[in-house]
């Protein structure tokens, strides 16, 4: 993504993969396993704040109005809730972006539902051993739960900015977003998973640069 997704990728998917790492190996093993619950539960605060009026408007993904943001974030949870309990079919073996996310009428209790579920899920024995698979790609467990982590923290940004709320995603979930997003020493020219990173400040919040090594303008609001 340039501003968001102008180059097709969305996500935890993109043009070539899943993830842009080596997933052989648990590269992000530097922080602890994440507990998803803070994550999930920032995601959550926003749904009661959306309005149907809204369900039209932009987000910082252009090609994504606020309903195919919510639509997403219903299809991530669900996947991931699937991947971490190792239920493989349609919800983790297909590719993220291939159709336009659909927005059931159900959603305002069906997200925050999917959303607790797939909490649960990662909270299991054994959600974060051996592999798994989400977005038709097979990878290791240990990764797919910090993916699920950013995908929640990314989007979580992306619907406060398009509906005017608050957001303020943990420490310890930061972290774990920056450094599954940041370039590894040895590439320093990786692209971020989500697209292009934007150049920001070095000084600036952990948040901004996180957006901006997810494609996005950490300063994008509705109309700019």
């Amino acid at each position: 993504m340039t501003d968001a997704a102008d180059n097709g990728s969305m996500s935890f998917g993109g043009p070539a993969g899943l993830l842009c790492m080596d997933s052989t190996t648990d590269s992000t093993a530097q922080t602890p396993f994440p507990d998803l619950g803070p994550a999930a539960h920032a995601v959550a605060q926003l749904l009661p704040g959306i309005t149907d009026e809204q369900l039209d408007d932009p987000t910082p993904c252009p090609k994504y109005a606020v309903r195919e943001l919510l639509g997403h974030v219903v299809g991530l949870s669900t996947a991931f809730r699937d991947a971490a309990r190792k239920e493989f079919g349609p919800t983790t073996g297909t590719p993220p972006g291939s159709v336009l996310p659909a927005l059931d009428d159900d959603w305002p209790t069906a997200a925050p539902q999917r959303l607790e579920e797939l909490v649960e899920a990662w909270q299991k024995p054994g959600a974060r051993e051996g592999d798994t698979q989400a977005g038709g790609v097979t990878f290791p467990a240990a990764i797919a739960g910090r993916v699920a982590l950013n995908e929640l923290l990314i989007h979580g940004w992306d619907l406060a900015r398009a509906t005017g709320q608050d957001y303020a995603p943990t420490e310890a979930n930061l972290n774990v977003s920056y450094e599954l997003l940041a370039p590894s020493p040895d590439d320093l020219s990786r692209d971020g998973v989500f697209g292009p990173a934007v150049a920001v400040p070095g000084n600036a919040p952990l948040l901004d640069r996180i957006v901006a090594l997810s494609g996005r303008r950490p300063d994008w609001k509705p109309g700019h």
